[in-house]
């Protein structure tokens, strides 16, 4: 997958959250749309520098290549959004999490989404001191 569109349709779909990665799974149009399994991969800045994050995408890119075949869900688009913990996480650790993490996907059981965290103030700083008074 290339196309932003493409991820942010992912993201509507199933989340099943490891420690070192969250795997998301949505299906991509079914067999007349013939897309078939297909991967996506993405890790912010907050994970790292540059170095990291290319390695970690690495690390992730061979772990799909090897598990999408045999147990990817089929006509589905698979992201995997990389996570601080699978920085310098074992790679058979990896495995064993994208193992139980399609798995979950397969029968359908999705994690719960997680709130957004509520703005903090008018400009994102410290909490507002209205209506507190001053000593």
């Amino acid at each position: 997958m290339r196309k932003r569109s493409d991820f942010l349709a992912a993201n509507r779909g199933l989340r099943v959250a490891r420690p070192g990665f969250v795997l998301l799974a949505n299906p991509n149009g079914g067999p007349a749309g013939g897309k078939g399994k297909r991967f996506g991969i993405t890790v912010t800045k907050k994970v790292g520098n540059a170095v990291i994050r290319n390695r970690m995408k690495r690390r992730f890119r061979e772990l799909l290549r090897d598990a999408l075949p045999q147990e990817g869900l089929p006509d589905h688009d698979h992201v995997l959004i990389g996570r601080d913990a699978g920085i310098e996480r074992d790679f058979a650790a990896l495995r064993a999490e994208l193992s139980a993490a399609l798995e979950r996907a397969r029968e359908g059981k999705s994690d719960p989404r997680r709130g957004r965290r509520p703005k903090r103030g008018a400009r994102g700083g410290k909490p507002s001191q209205a209506g507190k008074s001053r000593k």
